[in-house]
């Protein structure tokens, strides 16, 4: 087993790797932008539960971000090709937004707060089309195990975004030198140079045009206007492909069992840092344990969970994250009940950081695996669209929750690992097709 793991991690000695990597960290920092730095911000100023909560709502672009994806599979910027130049233009107006919300104050400006916010997630999802794009086009169709370790880099990338970058505000915070505002010019300084990343990076080399065509040629989508011909082979045909390809019923229980798998992980990642704060955490403990702590599990396990997905295949990789996640779920359950102890703190972000990273780099590897590249950016945009969806519309609501449980913490969380139980179900459902795609017969 151990041979077949190290012969596993060769297959990351690619510098392709390292570009993916670096995305992964673009694709993560924005949600420390409108996620984490901002719900501390809105909690430190007074703002109640529900509020909080509702400012996640800026977050539905990511699930909706599959209706204009099209136009970043058809549409080439005019410098750095199509997938290199539409990411640093959005990574260009998300550095823009940091700097406007840096000049805002939240007792005062909360409307223009929520409206920045909203332009960086608009952004960012945009990037992230452009990004998931790049990860499954730089890897060749017939490297199945590539996937997988693209898949795993780029969770990594994100968490260390998301985690390592994102543990920094809260240690700077705790000192009397620096606010709020103040973190987002520093969030801005990060991602212009992150930008260097995407000029050093290599522009995927596709023959999109004759991929398109062969895509599309048993779909009937031709009309006589070539103005229309183009807009059905722009907005339609990445979404009529899938379902020709897999059968109404088949995708549609890829779609179904990709919404609920997160469900309950979204409702707990929204509400933790309303949750630490009130069950007694300091920003450094905050820092140190679910941001600093989290980033270098994520990314062990992350890389693990790539070796793990190459070896034993994604569907392994799922069951074994869906059980995990539920039981991580439950470890937040037991804080509540202990109080601030900052030893059980550490031991539950552990697990959570091993089952968040686990899961998402199979379920990331598996919607690669779905998506034809002629559409690489629209097919996995519709999936991770609804992956995101329960974080954004069903999560949203998470603070009416915990005030309709009356702040039974205890209790929520228990409800969270009992919402990973269907998706698993579904999994069940669809093991022998997963296992299909990732050995097809020769």
């Amino acid at each position: 087993m151990s041979c077949s793991l190290l012969q596993s991690l060769k297959t990351f000695n690619d510098r392709r790797y390292l570009s993916i990597f670096i995305f992964g960290i673009a694709s993560g920092v924005p949600w420390v932008m409108i996620g984490s730095v901002l719900n501390a911000w809105l909690a430190d100023e007074g703002l109640s539960r529900s509020a909080i909560g509702l400012f996640g709502i800026v977050f539905s672009v990511y699930s909706l971000n599959f209706l204009w994806s099209p136009l970043i599979d058809r549409i080439k910027p005019l410098f750095l090709g199509q997938r290199r130049g539409w990411i640093i233009s959005m990574q260009i107006g998300i550095a823009l937004g940091c700097v406007a919300m840096s000049q805002l104050t939240a007792d005062t400006h909360l409307f223009y707060l929520a409206l920045f916010s909203f332009c960086i997630a608009l952004c960012s999802s945009t990037q992230d089309i452009a990004i998931d794009g790049y990860r499954i086009d730089i890897i060749d169709e017939s490297d199945k195990d590539g996937l997988s370790a693209a898949s795993s880099v780029a969770t990594a990338g994100w968490w260390t975004g998301f985690g390592g970058l994102g543990a920094i505000p809260f240690f700077l915070v705790d000192t009397p030198y620096f606010y709020w505002p103040n973190v987002y010019l520093l969030l801005a300084a990060a991602m212009g140079i992150l930008m260097l990343g995407t000029l050093l990076a290599r522009e995927p080399a596709i023959a999109r045009e004759r991929l398109l065509e062969s895509a599309v040629s048993h779909i009937p989508l031709s009309t006589k206007n070539r103005f229309l011909t183009w807009i059905k082979q722009t907005l339609i045909a990445p979404f009529a492909e899938f379902f020709v390809r897999n059968g109404v019923q088949l995708a549609l229980s890829f779609l179904l069992f990709i919404f609920l798998f997160k469900i309950g992980e979204a409702f707990l990642g929204r509400m933790s840092l309303v949750f630490y704060k009130e069950i007694g955490f300091s920003n450094s403990d905050i820092g140190t344990y679910s941001k600093l702590l989290n980033w270098w599990v994520t990314i062990l396990f992350s890389l693990v969970g790539g070796m793990v997905n190459i070896r034993y295949g994604i569907y392994r990789g799922l069951m074994t994250a869906g059980i995990a996640m539920a039981a991580s779920n439950l470890m937040f359950a037991w804080i509540a009940q202990s109080g601030p102890n900052v030893t059980l703190l550490a031991a539950a972000v552990i697990v959570d950081g091993f089952t968040s990273a686990w899961s998402t780099v199979a379920m990331v590897a598996f919607i690669s695996l779905l998506c034809h590249r002629a559409f690489s950016a629209t097919q996995y945009a519709l999936m991770a669209s609804l992956s995101v969806a329960g974080r954004t519309f069903l999560a949203a609501g998470s603070g009416f929750v915990v005030d309709a449980l009356d702040g039974n913490w205890s209790f929520f969380f228990i409800a969270t690992a009992l919402m990973v139980l269907p998706s698993l179900y579904f999994l069940y459902r669809i093991k022998d097709k997963i296992q299909h795609l990732e050995h097809p017969p020769t």
